[in-house]
């Protein structure tokens, strides 16, 4: 099975069918990202756009101000050489300039590459590398790492990376190799290359969870992601008095666009960017910045929950909680808005497409016990027997692996034809590697994953990716590592490794000093590791990883079954 559609430029795009009907049924309107921000200028250009903590403090900007200095930043990129349809890897935390370089972006024309804070030289490198980035825009120093020597060091060895680009303290010595943020910032023209852009054209590369090594690059068009966003504002009811909290990174598609700081640019909110997602940070931000509503996965819900309980905070302008990136268990549901006082919103979504929300007037049970339902009418879902190579689809009501196609669904990866030929099936569809049922009313209930990813909190591991890098350590001769069940994340990961035969086996600890020194998330790194003699016989183990992970993580269970009856 191959990907529908030509593919340019590594793009595979929509088939003309489907995008004629989109644009027909209203879903694809034609507005561009630098449209958005013109639009809430316009009706909203002295309200406050953006509240956070950057580098030189905290900021407070109207969207007049975010908008000039976009622009501003914009007419800098282009002097520097930054071009319409050149990649840039943005490598921020949640700060102000996080809104201010991407829209810069947009207004160039250029496309943002949206990478999370927490990752580290491992993952940026290879970032750069598959999308040819031209430059790095991040920060000096982020949670105790240095973002801007990482960058430097990056762009020292991919060829294509130009200039690293740091948001910095004013005042602040220049360091040699680097361009500060600051620095760039010009009068701009009247019209910059970005306001002509063509709306079916991809505005920028999102990161997906991955499930066979790094993550792949997902492109996503002005036209197919501006209409989730504007439905999703709708969906959550979103207005110019709305506060949004992003207490998650800002470049994770929940953050952004669910309906997240682009949603609120479109209603003419205001965002609230949290620098740390902590209760206490968190709720003093409620507090002081009247947030309306916020968004986070399952373990902050539920560490926010046991905080409630003891706070001085005023959290009684927080209307909505929407808790996704993870299934959220029903006993975590019941807890969050006696203890918050606030509407729980369940959101299961990808950044390949398809986004679920239950419905603020939903009924209780739905809330409490579904994933929700569809943004788009046409949002188009099969449920099929993952076993079977025809893939035909469940019986109603049964849990099967979820396929998905819609006016916001991509159909294929960026340059990942073989990829592709797998993760899509011929006529379209998406292969989002979930297994649900849906309700009699269409309501997604999540049961887990076909695919070898693990859901550590919300953040995606592909499996494969974590057992490469055991594997460069010299003392280890094989490795697979598994999703355990936890209460609090989820999912935690324990991995196993087979030491060098006639050589002292290496530490636990020390196995996950050596993943993380290799320059990873943290996230990746294994919450256990196990050194084991041998692994379990599966028959086809030296050939199929996935037995072999079922092997083990099934070794995992009769463990645990043991010990609760022993």
């Amino acid at each position: 099975m191959t990907a529908v559609g030509p593919v340019t430029d590594g793009v595979v795009p929509y088939p003309a069918e489907a995008a004629e009907r989109y644009r027909a049924a209203g879903y694809w309107t034609g507005q561009t990202f630098p449209a958005l921000l013109d639009a809430a200028v316009a009706d909203h250009g002295g309200r406050t756009a953006v509240v956070g903590t950057g580098p030189s403090g905290g900021e407070r900007w109207t969207y007049a101000e975010l908008d000039a200095r976009a622009r501003g930043l914009a007419a800098g990129l282009a002097e520097i050489g930054v071009a319409p349809g050149d990649r840039v890897v943005v490598w921020l935390p949640n700060v102000p300039e996080y809104l201010e370089a991407v829209f810069a972006l947009f207004r160039l024309g250029a496309l943002p590459v949206f990478a999370l804070p927490a990752h580290r030289e491992s993952e940026i490198r290879y970032f750069a590398e598959h999308a040819e980035a031209v430059a790095i825009v991040t920060v000096g120093r982020h949670d105790r790492f240095d973002h801007a020597a990482a960058a430097h060091a990056i762009a020292a060895e991919v060829p294509s990376v130009r200039h690293v680009v740091v948001a910095d303290v004013p005042g602040a010595e220049p360091v040699a190799g680097w361009l500060s943020l600051s620095s760039l910032r010009r009068t701009p023209p009247d019209t910059l290359p970005g306001d002509d852009a063509d709306p079916s054209s991809v505005a920028f590369l999102q990161l997906s969870g991955g499930t066979t090594g790094l993550s792949k690059l997902i492109p996503r068009t002005h036209d197919d992601y501006l209409y989730s966003v504007r439905a999703s504002a709708e969906i959550c009811g979103l207005t110019a008095e709305t506060v949004y909290l992003a207490a998650l990174p800002a470049s994770h598609n929940f953050t952004m666009s669910s309906p997240g700081l682009l949603g609120v640019v479109h209603a003419g909110g205001t965002a609230v960017l949290a620098p740390s997602p902590d209760a206490d940070t968190c709720f003093g931000l409620v507090e002081s910045e009247r947030v309306t509503i916020a968004a986070v996965v399952p373990p902050l819900a539920a560490a926010w929950v046991q905080a409630a309980g003891r706070t001085q905070r005023d959290l009684s302008s927080l209307q909505v909680l929407q808790v996704g990136g993870a299934k959220c268990a029903p006993e975590l549901a019941r807890r969050i808005m006696p203890a918050l006082g606030a509407r729980l919103q369940q959101v299961f979504g990808m950044a390949e497409g398809l986004v679920n929300y239950t419905r603020l007037d939903d009924p209780d049970d739905v809330v409490l016990n579904t994933q929700g339902r569809p943004i788009s009418p046409d949002d188009e879902l099969r449920v099929v027997d993952p076993d079977d190579p025809d893939e035909p689809e469940v019986a109603p009501g049964e849990v099967g692996a979820l396929l998905t196609r819609g006016p916001y669904t991509i159909r294929g990866y960026y340059r990942a034809d073989e990829h592709n030929a797998t993760a899509f099936t011929a006529d379209g569809f998406y292969r989002t590697g979930d297994l649900v049922r849906l309700t009699e009313r269409g309501d997604v209930v999540v049961s887990g994953r076909v695919k070898e990813q693990i859901n550590r909190g919300g953040e995606k591991i592909a499996a494969e990716e974590v057992e490469n890098h055991l594997l460069a350590h010299p003392d280890v001769v094989d490795a697979a590592i598994v999703g355990v069940p936890d209460d609090f994340l989820g999912e935690r990961t324990h991995a196993f490794v087979v030491a060098v035969p006639d050589r002292d086996p290496p530490g636990s600890a020390a196995l996950r000093r050596f993943v993380r020194e290799r320059g990873v998330a943290a996230y990746k790194v294994p919450d256990v590791v196990e050194v084991v003699a041998s692994f379990p016989a599966t028959g086809v183990g030296k050939t199929s990883r996935r037995a072999l992970r079922a092997a083990l993580a099934a070794h995992l269970r009769e463990e645990s079954g043991e010990e609760s009856r022993s």
